[in-house]
């Protein structure tokens, strides 16, 4: 589920003194008054979310095998038709995305609450004004609070926006006004439920394997003979299916790193979205305060591989495109 932030490591490098100053951005954010114009069409799917989906569909379809083995037990031990308990899995997807399914995983999944008064004093008129310059409904989402003492947001199912307690205490209207904008942006452009519909429907794929790994646990090692045979049927058998499918059956072991990349691509998408409601100044500076105050604390930077499973671009990155789309406004 697409967050705001992500706190970096400290020992990565100091952010170029450019990005490290920009121009000082208003804080205060002027609210418009009269009517808004909403479009007919608010919500759409870029080529992340469309990548997203893509990219899981191989956990879908495992799913779906699971769930069509499990029907047809459940049918020939109670005589019931096996398409009714695989259909209800195929339309409960849906079901998740309805307002009272969204308030349970806002609440006892997310760990999120309502907010205050004196936070929906501060918070429910910046959201009207980044709905109206979207030209979305702002009555269409549900804002929550995360307990939290990071800056951050998230974005989550249909219609969840949700800031943390320190970011509702801490920000100016303006800056709020980006971190909410990042996140409408998340939803505007389908990152938000394209997430978690697929880690719905991969769901059962991912219970039976992790059950299939802890029987595996407890079975019995074989002897080493047995070993050395169950290793040469193996390499066998999965040079085979790469000969078959020409290396495709290797394509899971990519996937992650694919994902990842993915999601990299959506924040720096939710930003662009952000920057083009005339927050990239606002951003630029909660994405230069926090950086500085994760550089307190130092430890060794994470390695390649680990930074290649990252779903958030590094903060420079971000920074560097959102000054990037000041200097164009400037020309």
């Amino acid at each position: 589920m697409p967050r705001f932030y992500d706190p970096e490591e400290p020992g990565d490098p100091p952010v170029p003194e450019k990005l490290r100053k920009p121009a000082e951005p208003q804080e205060e954010l002027p609210l418009r008054t009269g009517r808004v114009h909403i479009p007919a069409r608010q919500r759409g799917m870029d080529l992340t979310a469309l990548g997203h989906l893509a990219l899981h569909l191989p956990h879908g379809l495992a799913s779906t095998a699971v769930v069509f083995a499990l029907s047809c037990l459940v049918g020939a031990v109670t005589g019931l038709a096996w398409w009714v308990p695989l259909g209800c899995w195929a339309l409960s997807g849906a079901l998740v995305f309805s307002r009272p399914c969204e308030r349970l995983l806002a609440r006892w999944l997310l760990r999120l609450r309502y907010p205050a008064p004196e936070e929906e004093r501060k918070l429910r008129p910046v959201w009207r004004e980044v709905a109206g310059r979207a030209g979305v409904d702002a009555n269409g989402y549900q804002l929550w609070v995360e307990e939290s003492e990071e800056i951050n947001a998230l974005a989550a199912a249909g219609h969840i926006v949700s800031v943390t307690s320190h970011s509702l205490a801490s920000l100016a209207p303006a800056q709020l006004g980006g971190v909410l904008a990042h996140e409408l942006g998340h939803h505007t452009r389908g990152h938000a439920w394209a997430s978690l519909l697929s880690l719905w429907y991969a769901l059962p794929a991912r219970l039976t394997r992790r059950l299939v790994l802890r029987l595996a646990s407890r079975v019995e090692r074989p002897s080493g003979n047995a070993a050395v045979l169950s290793a040469v049927v193996v390499a066998v058998v999965l040079l085979v299916l790469a000969t078959a499918t020409y290396g495709l059956i290797f394509l899971p072991l990519a996937t992650p790193y694919l994902v990842a990349a993915v999601s990299r691509r959506a924040e720096l998408r939710a930003d662009e979205h952000a920057a083009g409601l005339g927050f990239a100044a606002h951003l630029l500076a909660v994405l230069n305060a926090e950086h500085d105050r994760q550089q307190t604390r130092r430890t060794t930077p994470d390695a390649v591989m680990v930074r290649l499973l990252d779903s958030r671009p590094d903060v420079h990155t971000r920074m560097h495109r959102l000054q990037a789309h000041l200097d164009r406004g400037r020309r």
